[in-house]
């Protein structure tokens, strides 16, 4: 498997990670990104260091640092929610509006029988996700509609419970918020990608990445979007 790399500097790589490719080692074993991490050195001495985590079905940009210095600026900035990042996403409804903005603070909870998920929550932790309808596309069990979110927070699982419980509607092939527990419905992943991310640092270039709209996502019949305007930096 070669790794496609949209960005690239002297401390910083974004790459388009695929989808099914954990960021972690899972613990039943099996690939994850820290096989592919030598190929990505790309001549430096030390293997880049993934600066955030994509959930292993979702597909597009990750940061990764190529030394610790580096890897603790961008955890500073991830932190005081310095980054840029716009996602893909695709639901089996056409919301009523065009746009919007979802307020529901998660939290976790977990059992023996589903293991452990991500709930909105008032007590929760605060998420705030922004999203515009792009297309809309069939009719009845086929309809889809893709969706562009830009998260202003970074929680786990966010725009996943975010489509489900503030667009009323699980993101496609989504095995753990979907319709059915444990089943992908009608898709080949939780259909969700990681479209652009931007970083602006002192002293240096900006960092901007765009990822490719996905092949299993013109599959499924949909088109792809214009690239989204990123501010000015």
């Amino acid at each position: 498997m070669t790794i496609p790399i949209l960005y690239e500097d002297g401390e910083a790589l974004v790459i388009d990670k695929p989808a099914g490719l954990p960021v972690d080692r899972p613990r039943r074993g099996g690939k994850s990104l820290d096989d592919h991490l030598d190929d990505l050195k790309l001549g430096f001495q030390r293997r880049p260091m993934a600066v955030h985590r994509l959930d292993t079905d979702t597909s597009g940009c990750l940061l990764l640092a190529r030394n610790p210095k580096a890897l603790k600026r961008f955890n500073k900035a991830f932190e005081d929610r310095l980054v840029g990042k716009t996602y893909l996403a695709v639901i089996d409804i056409e919301p009523r509006e065009q746009s919007g903005t979802i307020e529901l603070s998660l939290s976790k909870i977990s059992s023996a029988e589903k293991g452990w998920r991500m709930i909105a929550a008032k007590k929760g932790k605060p998420a705030v996700s922004h999203w515009e309808l792009l297309e809309t596309i069939g009719e009845g069990d086929r309809r889809r509609s893709l969706i562009r979110f830009r998260p202003e927070t970074g929680r786990t699982h966010q725009l996943r419970v975010h489509a489900l419980q503030g667009l009323r509607a699980p993101l496609l092939g989504d095995p753990v918020y979907g319709p059915i527990h444990g089943q992908h419905t009608g898709a080949p992943r939780t259909m969700l990608h990681a479209e652009t991310l931007t970083l602006d640092r002192e002293g240096k270039s900006r960092i901007t990445a765009y990822a490719p709209f996905p092949e299993d996502f013109v599959r499924a019949g949909l088109s792809a979007p214009p690239a989204p305007e990123l501010p000015d930096g």
